[in-house]
């Protein structure tokens, strides 16, 4: 039996659950973070308001992470949504649910939430080395001895990779995990950004900067074949598009994106066939046959958007709508269901949600977060090759997936009795 510690290599979400799953179990755990402070990502995680999780049953959260969802089945099973949820309420941080079953805290302050991981940490007397960067591993006899630190060298009874993905740097995640593990043996899935904006060629779009659309449907293609597809919300910026219709749609296009220029055609007005919106509009237009096309679209759509379609449609905004041919009114029909813009690139990985890509999930065994490869290795969070849409899906992985390894960390050192302490009562 070890009496070395278990190394927890990065000290965000993924990290500081792996040293609580290891701790309450009475593992002893140190984490190293090169940053000053824990939690740096996650204090930026719903624009500040910490998007926690989200209530969506088991099965519908899978699906989230598209082909990759059924390796979190353990994990998730380990530590649900719904854990997840009592054991903030335990640590005294109130939640709310809002749209789209995405929860908060009531505060909406991601401070609150690192407030109380940093207080339970301190509970369980995990210790924290900050701005402590790691600059190796070593291993022997196919196991890690320990890890090579600028302070010098610390012997380890097992470690944990928590060391995020490539996405906002600034907050530690710079890939460094990706190179120790392909040195141990791993391998590394291509990287690629997801939950990332899109860059447009069309000029009109930077235009319309700052326009946000609450309720439509973008609809990817990549030669002539349909790449992927969501509703929501999406904004307009000064280089293309974001929002998160655009952003859960952006993995996908990413991809698709290495056979060259991905068309996305924006649904203004999803859940209506043609026919009926042509119905609707021609009843409209009748209501107001004395005015001009744009004056008449303004119930429709907004204002800054009627240009724009007006003259995808071919149509001259000025014309009174009684003028308007059947042909015409067809014309508008197709563009208020598929306003075209043409992708040309993906904003930078560095302004990424997160990363797509990582560990391949074939050498870790999902039920232990486990190396397959090294005995005493263990993956949590954004290192490993999952990524899903937005709405607190991620951050859950991340802490499903810390909790997993730590726990079974500890049980490999056999450090706890079967089934281990509830350090929270």
């Amino acid at each position: 039996m070890s009496s070395a510690p278990i190394l927890v290599l990065g000290g965000g979400a993924a990290g500081i659950f792996a040293a609580i799953g290891a701790a309450e179990m009475g593992a002893p755990v140190v984490i190293l973070e090169k940053k000053h402070s824990l939690g740096l990502k996650l204090l930026m995680t719903g624009n500040g308001r910490c998007n926690l999780t989200n209530t969506a049953p088991l099965d519908l959260f899978i699906q989230q992470f598209a082909e990759h969802g059924p390796f979190l089945y353990s994990a998730l099973n380990n530590l649900s949504n719904m854990d997840l949820m009592n054991f903030f309420a335990e640590l005294g941080v109130e939640l709310k649910e809002e749209r789209g079953g995405r929860v908060f805290p009531v505060s909406d302050r991601s401070k609150d939430v690192l407030h109380a991981l940093t207080g339970y940490l301190h509970h369980l007397k995990v210790q924290v080395k900050l701005n402590t960067r790691v600059a190796g591993i070593s291993t022997g006899q196919n196991r890690i001895n320990g890890v090579f630190t600028e302070q010098g060298f610390m012997p380890a009874g097992a470690v944990i990779l928590a060391t995020g993905g490539l996405s906002y740097p600034r907050t530690g995640s710079t890939g460094d995990g990706y190179q120790w593990a392909r040195e141990l043996g791993h391998t590394v899935t291509p990287l690629r950004p997801s939950l990332v904006p899109l860059e447009t060629v069309e000029d009109w779009v930077k235009e319309l900067r700052g326009l946000s659309l609450q309720h439509v449907q973008v609809t990817a293609w990549s030669n002539h074949r349909k790449v992927g597809e969501q509703r929501g919300e999406m904004l307009f910026t000064h280089f293309g598009v974001s929002g998160p219709a655009i952003l859960n749609l952006s993995r996908n296009v990413v991809r698709a994106l290495a056979n060259g220029p991905v068309k996305v055609l924006i649904n203004l007005r999803p859940g209506i066939d043609r026919e009926t919106q042509h119905k609707q509009l021609s009843a409209g237009f009748q209501r107001h046959a004395a005015k001009h096309l744009k004056n008449a679209l303004v119930d429709l759509l907004p204002q800054r958007l009627i240009k724009t379609v007006t003259a995808y449609s071919n149509l001259p905004a000025e014309k009174p709508v009684h003028q308007l041919t059947r042909m015409e009114r067809q014309r508008l029909c197709e563009t208020l269901q598929g306003l075209p813009l043409t992708i040309s690139q993906a904003r930078p990985i560095e302004e990424a949600m997160v990363t797509s890509g990582g560990i391949n999930l074939k050498e870790v065994n999902p039920k232990t977060m486990a190396s397959k490869l090294i005995a005493n290795l263990y993956f949590a969070g954004e290192i490993l090759d999952i990524d899903g849409f937005t709405g607190g899906f991620n951050l859950q992985a991340a802490f499903s997936t810390g909790y997993l390894a730590g726990q079974s960390a500890a049980v490999s050192m056999n450090k706890t009795r079967e089934g281990g302490p509830n350090a929270r009562q």
